[in-house]
C-alpha cells in the first residue's frame, strides 16, 4: 500500500469501461512520480512471527521525464505452523513528455514468491488449537511478469485518445501432498521410513492485452458533454500440466518423476469495445448512459486424465474444442447535485462473470465439476447520496438491489461412500441491502473555532453493511447465498496531534453459510456455518522531520475466527485467520 496514490470505486455505466464485472470494480492507482528532481522514500518493518517487510521508492520529475519505482522484500515464519513465506514484488514506470501533445511511456511489474501452505482443519482442529498444522510438504510459487506501454495524445483542449498495451508471462507451481486426504489426514509414511511423493502443479500463462481509447467533450445545446469510447482485444493461453509424482521431501522442490496425468493447452479471445456519454442537463443533473460487448472465443487442445470408472480410456483428449460467447452489457448512471456539497446518486449495470479455466478444473479427488457449467450473469442497481456537511460530517449512504443467475457455488454429495464437493450452477439468487459510511469531526462539532494546535482532531467513522442475500430459483430456493453475511460493521476513532495521528478500529461480521445447502456442520470441514467473529485492530504513528514511526497490533483481542472453508488448496477444511499480531516500523523520505 506504500505505493499506492489512491483508490477508485466505480459502478453504474462507467464501469462497463474496464470490464463486464458484477457490482462494479475498485481500481489501486499507483504513484507515477513526484514534483522534484529525487525522491527516495524507505520503510521498514518487523513484526510478530518473524516478520521483516523492507520497501523502498523512487521517484521524480527531470525535464520531460517522470519516473517512480519501488522494491519491497517481505518474510515471515507465519502465524500458524508451516505457514513461512518469502515475497520479492517491483515496480517500475517512466514517462516521457516527447510534445505538449504526446505522452509516452513503459512500466514493468514483477512478482517472486515462495508460500509454505500449513493446509486447512477440521471443527475440532480448530477448535483445540487453531495455529496448529498437519500439512508440513505443500507449498506454492508464482512468479509474475507484466511489461506495458502506453500512449497518450491531446488532440486539442477538448479531444485525446489513449492507447495501452501490456504483455504477461508468468507462472503458478503446486507442489503439494493435499489433494486426496481429508484436513485432518495424516501423511503416509511408506515401509522405508519415507513419505509417500508428492504430486506436482505448474501453469505457465502468457497474455497480450491491447486498449485503445478516446475522449472528446463536445457542446450539446448550451451544456457540456462527454463522449468516451475505446476497445480490448485481448488473447490469453494458460498451458496447465497436472499430476505427476513429486518427489518425497518436505522442501519445496519442483523435480518431476512421472509423465503428466494432465497436459492441456487453452486459448482465449475477448474482443470488447464500450461506449459512454455524460449528458449535463443544467448545472445540476447527469445522465450516463453506456454499453459493453463482449466477445469470448476459447478451445482447447491435449488430455487428461479420464475419471469415469465404467471408462476402458486412460485419457479424454480435445482436439481444439472451440466454444465463443456473446454479450451486449447496457449501463446507466444518474447524479443530482443537490449542493456544492452533496449529491444524490443512481446506477444500474447488467454484467456477467464468465466460467474460468479454474471453475472447470477440480484439485484433487474430493473436488468435482459439474460438465454443464453455464456463465453467470446479473443486474446490478444502487441509489444513494454523498458529500458532507462543513467541515463536520462526511457521508456516503446508498442502498442496493443484485438479482444474480446462475451463480456458481459449492455443493457437498455422496457417492457410493465417498463424500466430495461438487461446483455447479446452484440457482438464481437476490441481494439486497444497505451500504453506508459516516464520518463525524467531533472537534468541529463540539467548537468549529477550536485551536487543534493545542486540542489535536478527533473524529469517529462508521462503516456498515447490511445484506441480505437468498436464492430464488433453483434446486436451494430459500436458502441463503454463501459467504454473504448479513452484517459487516466498522466503527473507528481517529486521533491526531501535532504530529502524532492515531486509529483504533472495531470490526464485526456475522456468521455465514459455506454451501448453498446451508449445512451447520460437517465433520470433513468442507462446509459448514463460518461463525460470527470481532476484530479490534490499533495503529499510531509518530512524524520528526523526515522519519515517520509506526506501531500497531492487529486482532488485539487474540479473536479465534477463520472466514473459508475449502475443497482446494490452500485446503482442504478451515483456513484460520491469525491472532494478534503486533508491528513497529520506522519510514523516511530524501
Amino acid at each position: 500500500m506504500e505505493a499506492v496514490s489512491h483508490m477508485e470505486f466505480v459502478r453504474g455505466a462507467s464501469a462497463l469501461q474496464f470490464g463486464p464485472q458484477i457490482g462494479g470494480y475498485i481500481n489501486y492507482v499507483l504513484k507515477d512520480g513526484f514534483d522534484v528532481t529525487f525522491l527516495f522514500s524507505t520503510s521498514q518493518t518487523i513484526g510478530s512471527d518473524g516478520l521483516f517487510n523492507s520497501f523502498n521508492s523512487i521517484g521524480g520529475t527531470k525535464n520531460k521525464w517522470k519516473y517512480y519505482g519501488f522494491l519491497q522484500y517481505r518474510r515471515m515464519d507465519g502465524w500458524r505452523q508451516n505457514s513461512d513465506q518469502t515475497q520479492l514484488s517491483g515496480f517500475a514506470s517512466v514517462k516521457y513528455s516527447a510534445t505538449d501533445k504526446l505522452q509516452i511511456g513503459a512500466e514493468y511489474t514483477l512478482l517472486r514468491n515462495e508460500i509454505h501452505m500449513p493446509g486447512g482443519l477440521t471443527d475440532e482442529l480448530f477448535k483445540l488449537d487453531p495455529d496448529t498444522s498437519v500439512r508440513a510438504r505443500n507449498w506454492l510459487e508464482s512468479p509474475w511478469n507484466i511489461i506495458s506501454g502506453n500512449l497518450k495524445y491531446t488532440i486539442n483542449k477538448n479531444t485525446s485518445f489513449s492507447f495501452i498495451t501490456s504483455y504477461l508471462f508468468s507462472q503458478r507451481n503446486l507442489i503439494w501432498r493435499n489433494e486426496d486426504g481429508w484436513p485432518d489426514e495424516m501423511d503416509t509414511i511408506t515401509p522405508d521410513l519415507t513419505y509417500v511423493p508428492r504430486e506436482l502443479e505448474r501453469e505457465y500463462f502468457k497474455s497480450t492485452t491491447n486498449e485503445f481509447r478516446f475522449l472528446t467533450n463536445y457542446k450539446l445545446g448550451n451544456n457540456s458533454s462527454t463522449l468516451s469510447s475505446g476497445v480490448r482485444i485481448a488473447y490469453s493461453n494458460l498451458k496447465r500440466l497436472e499430476g505427476a509424482e513429486g518427489t518425497t521431501g518436505s522442501d519445496f522442490d519442483l523435480t518431476q518423476l512421472s509423465d503428466w496425468e494432465v497436459d492441456m493447452n487453452f486459448h482465449t479471445t475477448n474482443i470488447a469495445p464500450f461506449i459512454e456519454n455524460i449528458f449535463r442537463i443544467g448545472n445540476q443533473f447527469t445522465v450516463t448512459p453506456g454499453l459493453r460487448f463482449e466477445y469470448l472465443e476459447s478451445s482447447a487442445n491435449g488430455y487428461s486424465e479420464n475419471e469415469a470408472h465404467d471408462s476402458p480410456d486412460e485419457y479424454v483428449y480435445a482436439n481444439d474444442q472451440k466454444s465463443s460467447r456473446k454479450f451486449l452489457l447496457p449501463g446507466l448512471g444518474l447524479q443530482y447535485k443537490i449542493s456544492e456539497a452533496v449529491n444524490m446518486y443512481a446506477n444500474y449495470s447488467k454484467s456477467f462473470r464468465p466460467i474460468t479455466y479454474s471453475d472447470l478444473t477440480p484439485f484433487g479427488t474430493i473436488a468435482k465439476i459439474d460438465p454443464n457449467l453455464k456463465d453467470n450473469y446479473g443486474d446490478n442497481f444502487d441509489l444513494g447520496i454523498r458529500g458532507y456537511l462543513r467541515d463536520i460530517v462526511n457521508f456516503d449512504i446508498s442502498g442496493f438491489y443484485l438479482k444474480y443467475y446462475d451463480r456458481i457455488g459449492q455443493v457437498e454429495k455422496t457417492n457410493d461412500t465417498a463424500t466430495y464437493l461438487f461446483r455447479t450452477n446452484t440457482g438464481t439468487s437476490e441481494h439486497y441491502g444497505l451500504e453506508s459510511y459516516i464520518e463525524i469531526n467531533i472537534s468541529n462539532l463540539l467548537n468549529s473555532n477550536i485551536d487543534k494546535r493545542t486540542w489535536g482532531s478527533l473524529s469517529v467513522y462508521n462503516s456498515l453493511a447490511y445484506v441480505n442475500a437468498k436464492y430464488t430459483e433453483g434446486e436451494f430456493k430459500g436458502n441463503y447465498v454463501e459467504y454473504a453475511p448479513k452484517v459487516i460493521d466498522r466503527v473507528g476513532v481517529r486521533y491526531a496531534y501535532k504530529h502524532f495521528s492515531a486509529n483504533a478500529q472495531y470490526s464485526f461480521t456475522a456468521k455465514q453459510y459455506g454451501d448453498a445447502t446451508n449445512t451447520v456442520y460437517s465433520p470433513d470441514a468442507l462446509v459448514g456455518i463460518l461463525p460470527s467473529y470481532q476484530v479490534i485492530d490499533f495503529s499510531a504513528s509518530y512524524k520528526v522531520k523526515n522519519y515517520q514511526f509506526r506501531f500497531g497490533v492487529n486482532n488485539l483481542a487474540n479473536e479465534r475466527y477463520f472466514t473459508l472453508r475449502t475443497s482446494e488448496y490452500p485446503g482442504p477444511g478451515i483456513i484460520p485467520s491469525p491472532g494478534r499480531t503486533f508491528y513497529a516500523g520506522i519510514g523516511a523520505n530524501f
